[in-house]
């Protein structure tokens, strides 16, 4: 390992992009498995962040 020149500071990229990416990728899989009980159960219920609460008969 060494130190890093200024320059070669100056070039790295943080990861905030990989970071948006997985968040992304993690809240459409959340509304997918909420839109499957949804349409394929006959009844049932399911509970949301922030108190929203849906039933289905």
């Amino acid at each position: 390992m060494r130190e890093l020149t200024i320059e070669e500071i100056k070039t790295l990229k943080g990861g905030e992009l990989t970071v948006a990416a997985v968040l992304a990728v993690m809240v459409a899989a959340v509304v997918a498995v909420i839109i499957y009980r949804l349409f394929m159960s006959s009844s049932g219920s399911t509970t949301l962040p922030g108190g929203f609460k849906f039933e289905w008969e």
